[in-house]
């Protein structure tokens, strides 16, 4: 696993982050020093599946990156005759995730797809995964996303949905945001590695909060919808139809 140093050197120009070839390379080093039970959600991902997935149906990783949840998926399907579709947008995150999916021999029910998820058919689908993606999706197009993956589960499907949130209270927001920060020097990151990161996703990852979430994901139409699992300013909630 190649250890995470883009933003180790200061830069005169902070671009926009990106999910390049530089990013995927780094990826599962930068995701794990840098989201608070991340490991824990991608293991509980695979117990989830095995609860959830219905014989006959599909399930779907929309933002794979490198496949982790998609390949956690994949060990936790029981039932049978099952597809799972894994879509990123990223030619070099899609590239990696068809080798790591191609290393595992069981996985011949597991297709990968570069292609963009809001344009992505979702249908006869028993368990649906957006794993800290639907941060990088336009706020104005997250209600309808969520709205077409409700319409085409099943009954009884679940999404699991993680995401980085802020928090009404400002003070929690801060104190959160800081523990974060905290979280990511113990994991070896410079404040300026996590300064000028900070800066790259500013424009790009738009968090929200979690109330604000749950009213989304009920007025799309799902009838059940709570958080599973926090950790400081990051949480999972699954919502069922």
């Amino acid at each position: 696993m190649d250890k995470d140093q883009i933003y180790s050197e200061s830069m005169a120009n902070i671009a926009n982050f990106n999910f390049d070839a530089q990013v995927a390379d780094v990826f599962t080093d930068m995701i794990e020093r840098s989201v608070p039970g991340y490991r824990s959600i991608i293991t509980m991902i695979e117990t989830l599946t095995g609860h959830y997935a219905l014989p006959g149906s599909n399930l779907y990783d929309l933002g794979c990156s490198l496949g982790a949840a998609t390949l956690s998926m994949e060990r936790g399907l029981t039932a049978e005759n099952c597809q799972i579709i894994a879509v990123d947008n990223s030619p070099a995150m899609v590239e990696r995730c068809r080798k790591a999916v191609a290393r595992r021999h069981t996985c011949a029910g597991v297709t990968v797809i570069e292609g963009d998820i809001l344009a992505t058919e979702i249908a006869d689908a028993s368990v649906v995964v957006l794993n800290f993606t639907l941060q990088f999706v336009p706020p104005e197009e997250r209600a309808r996303l969520l709205e077409r993956i409700c319409a085409g589960m099943r009954p009884g499907g679940v999404l699991i949905l993680s995401e980085k949130v802020v928090f009404e209270d400002e003070h929690l927001d801060e104190l959160l945001a800081g523990i974060h920060h905290d979280f990511k020097r113990a994991h070896g990151y410079s404040d300026l590695e996590i300064s000028q990161k900070r800066s790259a996703l500013e424009n790009v990852l738009v968090p929200e909060t979690i109330p604000t979430h749950r009213e989304r994901l009920l007025s799309a139409g799902f009838t059940s919808v709570d958080v599973w699992f926090q950790c400081f300013n990051f949480m999972s909630m699954l919502a069922i139809k």
